[in-house]
């Protein structure tokens, strides 16, 4: 049985970087069993319908502006699994999943990645947010994705669970008051297993409407929290706010 992962990805600039964020994603590629494969499920691939991707060489896609260079250089080159594509496409009954060939891996994905599993020697594929779904329908999609773990499957979900772009502030380096409250609010329903008010965070009030303004950075925590099982320990990594609005808190559960 692997492990699941909901990870904080914060800034494009942690692919590149060596901090506190980035030696606990170093740490974790040496504590978690090694998988035959990697889903990963990421904020930053919004599609209308469910895709999987299913090339066996995946791109590095380099979905951001305004960075130094040697970010634009960073290759991921893992590849691809079409095999498992196939399977996890023909074993989903309620969602019809298309096959990609176009997308890749975005920042999401390899940035973290390449921390964890810098040799890059772990195939690795992406399935996409739809947003035509609502949140409780993404939610009942990833009880389907349980298979996967009893088949040596990390799957990894990223993104933020208090993301807010608009109210950020890059000279911070800690979380204004009520992003902070907001990610211990949703870190407190999170310890109590608390998935249906997760999947209605909507009704939690004005700081978690400011931490969440768009669904698809809280949307992988979801995915992660489905595939939980009873009695499994949480354990929380990164658990920090910065630049005013963004949470890296991130969990792992098994």
């Amino acid at each position: 049985m692997m492990p699941v992962i909901f990870v904080g990805h914060g800034n494009p600039m942690y692919a590149i970087a060596e901090n506190e964020f980035t030696r606990t994603w170093q740490q974790l590629g040496q504590i978690l069993p090694k998988p035959q494969a990697i889903v990963v499920i990421s904020a930053h691939w919004e599609t209308v319908g469910t895709y999987i991707t299913a090339m066996a060489r995946p791109r590095t896609i380099h979905d951001f502006y305004g960075f130094p260079q040697a970010l634009f250089d960073v290759q991921y080159n893992a590849a691809g699994n079409p095999q498992l594509a196939r399977r996890i496409a023909d074993k989903l009954q309620q969602t019809n999943v298309q096959a990609d060939e176009n997308w890749g891996l975005d920042h999401g994905a390899w940035s973290v990645l390449r921390h964890i599993y810098p040799e890059a020697n772990v195939p690795t594929i992406q399935l996409s947010l739809d947003t035509t779904k609502a949140v409780s329908e993404h939610y009942n999609l990833a009880k389907e994705l349980q298979f996967l773990r009893n088949n040596g499957v990390l799957i990894v979900g990223s993104g933020n669970i208090v993301h807010n772009l608009r109210l950020a502030d890059f000279n911070k380096t800690s979380g204004d008051d009520w992003a902070i409250a907001a990610n211990e609010t949703l870190k407190k329903l999170v310890l109590a297993d608390d998935h249906e008010s997760l999947i209605n965070y909507e009704r939690l009030g004005k700081n978690i409407g400011l931490a969440i303004p768009t669904p698809e950075h809280y949307l992988p925590l979801l995915y992660i929290l489905a595939l939980k099982n009873k009695g499994e320990t949480t354990e929380i990594f990164n658990d920090a706010v910065e630049l005013g609005s963004l949470s890296m808190t991130s969990f792992k559960f098994g």
